[in-house]
């Protein structure tokens, strides 16, 4: 049975669930649907083409579905689509996308956009993904599973961010972030990998040390070009299944620049730091 608070406007043709709660003067669009278990708190306005997945919890004055922010968008009929189980908390803003673009916002399963996130129109947010209080993502923007963006992160349009990445507060990304790194910094560089979170997402220390050795090889400095540090990569790791989503990704990049570690030079980077190119030792061996 739905809860729906008196001074809530539920629009005719909208669709609810069981078990759905609608919080006082919140609106629910016409053309929207919430599945079974979707909660929303006061001064929610879900709008549009929208659906939004089982149990999902909307805290208040979250926008969800508002037109895009793009000229060419003229009120065609595009949608977003938000998985199970998300946690979207108060102020988070989520465009619909648009008719040159895919169509479509799309935000997977188990998500949690924390405070006055922005997911802004036709990206494509995997599972498990993290936006931490603030932190942006322009149109187009592709985002893996596992992904944790920092505070007040932004992350430039049809930029792609690896699975497993992490990104830093304050860090802005301008380029293709390859799976399983760290990318900190004002303008963000490679600072090694998220040994971290692999470790917490059930990776061996096996598949770490390959990875680790993946990424050495591909960023290794004056070692050729792109085509031909990926065909390195492929002789070694083509075999390695944890390696897959990394070759993959460099292949689908194209010739679209890719975030590299940060320079010797570069402020920030540590000293007495073996471990690779960027990347800082931990203890599991060099």
């Amino acid at each position: 049975m739905s809860l729906i608070h008196p001074t809530a406007i539920v629009e005719d043709g909208a669709r609810l669930g069981a078990d759905v709660s609608v919080g006082a003067f919140s609106i629910v669009g016409s053309e929207v649907t919430l599945e079974d278990g979707v909660s929303l708190d006061a001064h929610v306005i879900v709008r549009g083409k929208t659906t939004i997945g089982a149990r999902t919890r909307i805290a208040a004055f979250a926008v969800i579905g508002g037109e895009a922010q793009d000229l060419s968008y003229k009120g065609e009929a595009t949608t977003v689509v938000i998985g199970p189980d998300c946690v979207i908390r108060e102020h988070v803003t989520i465009h619909r996308g648009t008719a040159r673009g895919r169509g479509t916002t799309s935000i997977g399963s188990r998500c949690f956009l924390m405070i006055g996130s922005h997911i802004a129109h036709d990206c494509v947010v995997g599972n498990d993904v993290i936006l931490t209080n603030q932190a942006v993502l322009g149109g187009h923007a592709q985002v893996g599973d596992f992904v944790i963006l920092g505070g007040l992160a932004a992350v430039q349009q049809r930029a792609r961010i690896g699975a497993h990445a992490f990104v830093g507060g304050l860090t802005g990304v301008t380029q293709d972030v390859v799976p399983y790194v760290m990318v900190t910094g004002r303008w963000g560089a490679l600072s090694g990998l998220n040994v971290i979170g692999l470790r917490r997402r059930g990776f061996s220390r096996d598949e770490i040390r390959a990875i680790r050795e993946a990424y050495k090889l591909f960023f290794a400095p004056n070692s050729g070009t792109r085509a031909e540090r990926l065909d390195r990569l492929v002789a070694k790791f083509g075999t390695e299944p944890a390696l897959a989503p990394f070759i993959e990704f460099v292949r689908e990049t194209g010739n679209k620049p890719l975030a590299h570690p940060r320079s010797a030079g570069d402020a920030g980077q540590r000293k007495g730091n073996s471990a690779g190119p960027g990347e800082e030792r931990d203890d599991d061996g060099g």
